[in-house]
């Protein structure tokens, strides 16, 4: 096909005419193309899966992460190895686009690829790569391992996806109204239009929107800005330019305050991240108005037919059929990895998301004693499942993970599984009949893998945050841990507030309720995938993002 004054290959629907390119650094648009790590990709490609569903005239500017985020493998003791494997894709599509972009004062060669619409189901993907041989070999580790851990080889991802992914828009004649950042990875893209726009920052304000995920200033990326002027991130401006362009005076360069300052309009990713957002920007001058679009999941891609299909007609035995064998399906992948066998009967409560300090994945096993009493009842079992991708430089969230590998190892009903990625994730969705979410309060943003494990029967559980408030009605669609006073409690203070409130409502609640009143138990499932169905649905959020943020008054 030819890539010339190129248009979304579908007809669009004129309540999204309006063109747009979407950067985001990571796409889970399906489990054969690895170009994701967590949240912000299942975010991004369940985004681009609704675009496509509502025919919306969007395209995505993304980079084709050689070895991926990496292989989640194990060591001889079962605990965590990290291996870097090339990944192959028949199914990209050669553009036959080549072109220059500047990293540390040197041209790097940059290829883009092809996500047809029709192979996923998705809006139109661009990925972009340097591994290339008229590159030398520095040049070529850019696109090599996501979020790779060394500072310059970051900012180099970061010029690769904004300055590379603007100049390849150029290339095609694409001509968006609006460029989309998911996150401020791609911000690199504004210095590029600004120029482009012969250094009038009004023109690049009314063409940028931004979308923020992170609810504490400090997770904000920052780098020194010396050393983004070293790498040409800033396209040929002087640092006391950018300094006066930004207003932002100090020697590390803040790319969320900066993509806050040179948008038009922003948003969080839930009502209470908004709130947050609005809070903790408030205080700098310019920042552009932030509004609230919740982050949702693709339906079609995630849910299980089957069990809406029961629920829909009534059909109790049907349903609790299906969740059975869902959960025993699942279960071979458990007896796999760690040779322990399941019982699809026995309540299953599993924590998977990706390993990071405040997500608190361990915290139901801190208090062993009462650990103990849970899983070796025999009135009432339980199985627990633990999966997830740490960082693999994140050295206490590896440690997390390793004590967790260690501590299952005692117990015959308690696992942990390596692999977190999409295909997994579904498995162990519906495998589980609790999923357990419980982060420190207010450290998650939005937290989305609860919305598309109730679309496979599973029940939320979990700390007040993020989409949590949205969503749970105590007891009748999810169980949630009600809020204390956090803002004046210290860390270990919230930690045990949490852990006793978790261990009061799990023994005193859910499990009673699963095993002394399936019915209700049974209700309280069907309530959850109904009101996840349309609530947190991406269609809901992909009309959102053109009616709140696209179609916005400048």
């Amino acid at each position: 096909m030819s890539f010339e004054n190129f248009k979304v290959p579908y007809e669009v629907d004129k309540t999204y005419a309006k063109k747009v390119a979407y950067f985001s650094m990571e796409f889970a648009i399906h489990q054969p193309l690895k170009i994701y790590s967590g949240g912000l990709g299942f975010l991004s490609g369940s985004h681009f899966r609704s675009a496509y569903e509502l025919r919306q005239n969007m395209i995505g500017i993304g980079i084709l992460w050689k070895y991926g985020y990496y292989d989640q493998e194990r060591n001889q003791d079962q605990t965590l190895d990290v291996a870097w494997n090339e990944k192959l894709y028949s199914f990209l599509e050669d553009t036959g686009i080549k072109f220059q972009i500047m990293v540390h004062d040197t041209p790097v060669w940059v290829k883009a690829w092809y996500l047809n619409p029709e192979t996923f189901k998705t809006a139109p993907l661009f990925l972009l790569s340097t591994d290339l041989p008229e590159n030398d070999y520095v040049s070529q580790t850019i696109c090599h391992k996501l979020y790779d851990a060394n500072v310059a080889t970051k900012v180099a991802q970061f010029i690769l996806l904004g300055v590379g992914g603007a100049k390849l828009i150029d290339l095609l004649g694409f001509d968006p109204e609006l460029y989309h950042l998911n996150e401020a990875h791609g911000l690199s893209a504004a210095f590029y239009l600004y120029r482009k726009f012969n250094r009038n920052l009004e023109e690049v304000k009314k063409r940028l929107v931004f979308t923020t995920h992170t609810p504490e200033e400090a997770g904000n990326e920052k780098h020194d800005i010396w050393l983004c002027h070293k790498m040409s991130y800033f396209c040929g401006l002087e640092v006391d330019e950018v300094k006066t362009l930004t207003r932002d005076y100090g020697d590390q360069f803040n790319h969320s305050l900066v993509a806050l300052r040179f948008a038009h309009v922003a948003n969080g990713v839930s009502k209470l991240h908004g709130e947050v957002s609005r809070e903790m920007w408030g205080k700098y001058e310019g920042i552009c108005p932030i509004v609230s679009i919740t982050n949702a999941q693709n339906w079609n891609y995630w849910a299980d037919k089957q069990m809406y299909k029961f629920k829909d007609v009534g059909d109790d035995y049907g349903f609790d059929d299906r969740k059975w064998f869902l959960k025993k399906r699942a279960f071979e992948i458990v007896a796999d990895q760690t040779g322990k066998l399941f019982d699809p009967r026995v309540l299953t409560i599993v924590w998977a998301r990706r390993f990071a300090g405040y997500k608190r994945a361990g915290m139901i096993a801190s208090d062993l004693q009462r650990f103990n009493q849970l899983v070796h009842s025999t009135g009432f079992p339980v199985q627990i499942i633990w999966a997830g991708k740490p960082y693999p430089m994140d050295f206490p969230a590896i440690s997390e993970f390793n004590e967790l590998v260690h501590l299952s190892k005692n117990y015959k009903n308690v696992a942990v599984l390596t692999g977190y990625e999409l295909g997994l994730s579904k498995r162990l969705k519906q495998a589980a009949d609790v999923w357990l979410n419980n982060p420190r309060v207010p450290r998650e943003a939005s937290g989305t893998s609860g919305m598309t494990a109730a679309m496979n029967g599973a029940v939320n559980f979990s700390t007040d945050d993020g989409w949590i408030p949205e969503f749970i009605n105590h007891g009748h669609n999810g169980f949630v841990i009600p809020k204390a006073d956090y803002a004046n409690m210290h860390t270990h203070e919230q930690d045990q507030y949490d852990l006793d409130k978790l261990y009061e409502i799990l023994t005193g609640q859910v499990i009673p309720l699963y095993y002394q009143d399936y019915n209700t138990w049974r209700q309280i499932m069907k309530n959850g995938m109904q009101d996840v169905r349309w609530q947190f649905e991406s269609n809901r959020m992909a009309h959102e993002y053109y009616a709140l943020m696209y179609n916005a008054n400048q």
